[in-house]
């Protein structure tokens, strides 16, 4: 299925004029220098290709569409016009002349192969270079020795007639042969498509993929066999023959599969796994602007290596901004954009496995399905700002950075875990509990509950097998409830009073009741609670203002039933996250009802 969907992503993309992903025969390749040659085949110079990148730290190769760049193994095998120093030049400082001699000679033979019997200047020309050039002395060639350390390191090459400014790959006539040759190579075995179902010649090694966080510079591969244990019977050492997929469907894949890849503005990054997504539509960037912005809701404007990416189309910027400030506002969302909801849309999570790629997980649906759950999932999120600079929507990514503890040298979240918390926003199933007690942990260990950690509570209790009665009881809001009777709930607003009156009875104080107590009184409120119950009566008389939190913490211990053991023995997990959630939103109401005494001291005084 997954190959199938990426073959008709690249049938729908060739259709679309704006687009330019390679045609069947060609692909992207990063090349640094144009060898010029003259009309009787000599080398008269070399340009370099190389830019500046992004960062305008280092010179990089250009990357141009160039004949299809076969997949290496430890075979020789070499490309049509476009290749490194050991096929076209026949030198490197590998050490092992043989190979490097056999390797210029089959770049020979191809090119002799292909350009047999052509009629044009450019194709003659690099017939004669070939014949001519003597690899004994490449290495001496005057024309090579400023670009000699580069060339060692495995720059590519493509040629061009001198005095003309077209690359030779690029010429009609050679391009016509080189498609021709493509199509009518007899070498190979045929048989049925698995991708397809049509009867035509099998790619034996499929091509590389690249652009995934943490592969191989050189890429990584979808699709290989390179094990007896892997291989169907009578397939010895068959490789892509186990599992029959053509030449034109493999190419298909790989070539679009690199092509989103490339495309920082719709490809995402969670953990160890990056996540492309598609719509099968010509209107595709469209859908994934949508998803790309609901997916990083704090940033409408992408960048990425200091390069700035377009504005993406604006009516999706405009869609994703009302849909978080519906949200905020605590209203209904509904679905009003012009994009068929009814369009098929594919996600798609690869991670790097030494040399191959392992499929996260592979989604599709119904466009419409996954803006909804995506919807739903922030709703779940959503719970009032400790601070006012803090994003009014949480990003999946940063939601999973909180899992991490800060002192970590690896700062990226569980690679099970990412997959897992996508899957779940994806499909609207429950939170996996690992999110959940990954977040409990971090709260215990820094004694800390910031506004993202509160967030994750909300949202997995939200989806917690006893949502509806926690609902009901009032706990699950976006902010305090002071008429919810939840006792874990009031036990956590107990909690945050009673910090509070040690606070007014000790300005200025670092370490409070939270730092010595809350995992304590979190886990175990019997035990701990008498003892805060009782520290507050010498902090409530130290402070000058201490009846108010007097007040504050009867009124918070009426919501108890005196007669259901207002301190249980111990909380459950699920318990604990409701005590939490208590804490945070009586701790943000004493925050903001001080910021707004302040403010109505201000404009008094103003007056």
């Amino acid at each position: 299925m997954l190959l199938q969907s990426l073959v008709r992503y690249y049938e729908i993309l060739t259709k679309d004029e704006s687009c330019d992903i390679p045609a069947k025969g060609y692909s992207k390749a990063k090349v640094s220098y144009v060898l010029v040659i003259s009309m009787e085949g000599n080398l008269v110079g070399m340009l370099p290709l190389k830019r500046t990148d992004a960062k305008g730290k280092k010179m990089v190769a250009v990357e141009m569409e160039v004949p299809e760049q076969l997949k290496r193994a430890v075979g020789i095998a070499p490309n049509f016009l476009c290749d490194n120093s050991s096929y076209v030049l026949g030198f490197d400082n590998k050490g092992n002349g043989k190979r490097t001699r056999e390797c210029f000679e089959a770049f020979k033979q191809l090119h002799q192969t292909v350009l047999a019997g052509i009629q044009c200047a450019e194709a003659i020309a690099v017939i004669k270079f070939l014949d001519k050039w003597l690899i004994e002395e490449a290495s001496s060639h005057p024309v090579l020795q400023e670009y000699l350390e580069d060339i060692y390191a495995g720059a590519n090459f493509v040629f061009k007639l001198e005095g003309e400014v077209e690359y030779l790959h690029q010429v009609p006539v050679i391009k016509r042969v080189w498609e021709q040759y493509k199509n009518f190579s007899d070498s190979g075995e045929f048989g049925r498509c698995l991708v397809t179902g049509e009867y035509t010649k099998i790619a034996r090694l499929h091509p590389s993929i690249r652009g995934i966080r943490g592969g191989q510079p050189m890429g990584n591969t979808l699709v290989s066999f390179n094990d007896s244990a892997y291989e169907s019977y009578g397939n010895v050492k068959a490789q892509g023959l186990n599992a029959p997929v053509s030449e034109y469907a493999a190419f298909a894949y790989a070539t679009v599969l690199n092509h989103m890849l490339a495309d920082a503005g719709h490809r995402l990054a969670f953990g160890d796994s990056t996540i492309v997504f598609w719509a099968e539509s010509l209107r595709s960037k469209d859908y994934q602007d949508v998803f790309a912005l609901m997916n990083n809701p704090e940033e409408m404007l992408q960048v990425e290596d200091g390069e700035q990416i377009k504005l993406r189309n604006s009516e999706a910027v405009e869609y994703v901004k009302s849909v978080f400030m519906k949200i905020k506002n605590g209203k209904k969302v509904n679905h009003q954009f012009s994009l068929d909801e009814n369009t098929k849309f594919y996600i798609l999570a690869l991670s790097p496995n030494a040399a191959r790629i392992s499929i996260r997980f592979f989604l599709f649906n119904n466009f419409g399905i996954y803006v909804e759950m995506l919807e739903k999932h922030y709703e779940d999120l959503a719970i009032e700002k400790q601070f006012g600079w803090e994003p009014d929507a949480i990003s999946i990514w940063r939601l999973l950075n909180e899992t991490v503890a800060p002192s970590s040298t690896d700062k990226l979240a569980s690679p099970l875990l990412t997959g897992s918390v996508m899957r779940s926003i994806l499909t609207g199933s429950p939170y996996p509990v690992a999110l959940f007690n990954a977040t409990m942990i971090r709260i215990r260990a820094e004694k800390e509950i910031n506004y993202m950690k509160a967030a994750i509570i909300k949202a997995y209790l939200s989806r917690y097998k006893q949502c509806k009665k926690l609902k009901e009881e009032g706990v699950l809001e976006m902010s305090l409830n002071d008429k919810a009777e939840n006792k874990a709930y009031v036990l956590g607003r107990l909690f945050a009073a009673l910090e509070k009156a040690q606070k007014d009875a000790n300005q200025g104080i670092k370490t409070t009741i939270k730092d010595r107590y809350f995992t304590s009184a979190c886990a175990n409120p019997a035990l701990t609670f008498p003892v805060l119950l009782k520290l507050s009566n010498h902090h409530i008389s130290k402070a000058e203002y201490g009846f108010k939190n007097e007040n504050k913490i009867e009124e918070i211990m009426q919501l108890f039933n005196v007669e259901e053991n207002p301190f249980p023995k111990n909380l459950t997990l699920e318990e604990q996250g409701i005590f939490i959630l208590g804490y945070y939103h009586q701790r943000n109401k004493f925050f903001s009802d001080i910021k707004e005494a302040s403010e109505l001291k201000k404009n008094a005084e103003k007056i």
